[in-house]
């Protein structure tokens, strides 16, 4: 059986953690834009000023996750940009799956990045 480089098992497991982190960011920036809507919603109803007060804490909290997930992001993003381009890597791991998987989760994050 052949021996798995152990480096090619780090820029799945970091690949992943880019993936789930661009996942995150997004659903939170849908969340926020959510909440708005309802608060938006809830004043133009007329609804009871205690209910709209907390609907407002409730949309800030998700407003307020929007940067900590790009700061997460971010890092997620250049350990794993760190690890594609300072390694040394043969041209059969430049060809794996895993490496193409790392390129397309790197460009993602960056598209996701610039958005902001």
């Amino acid at each position: 059986m052949a021996q798995v480089d152990p480096r090619i098992k780090k820029l799945k497991i970091q690949t992943g953690v880019v993936k789930r982190i661009g996942k995150e960011k997004l659903m939170y920036a849908k969340e926020a834009t959510q909440e708005e809507a309802k608060l938006t919603k809830m004043k133009s109803d007329g609804t009871d000023e205690y209910v709209i007060r907390k609907q407002e804490e409730v949309m800030n909290e998700s407003k307020a996750m929007g940067p900590d997930s790009k700061k997460r992001l971010t890092q997620a993003r250049d350990q794993l940009n760190d690890m594609i381009e300072k390694e040394e890597w043969e041209a059969a791991h430049r060809e794996s799956e895993e490496f193409k998987n790392a390129k397309t989760e790197l460009d993602n994050a960056n598209a996701l990045l610039a958005q902001d």
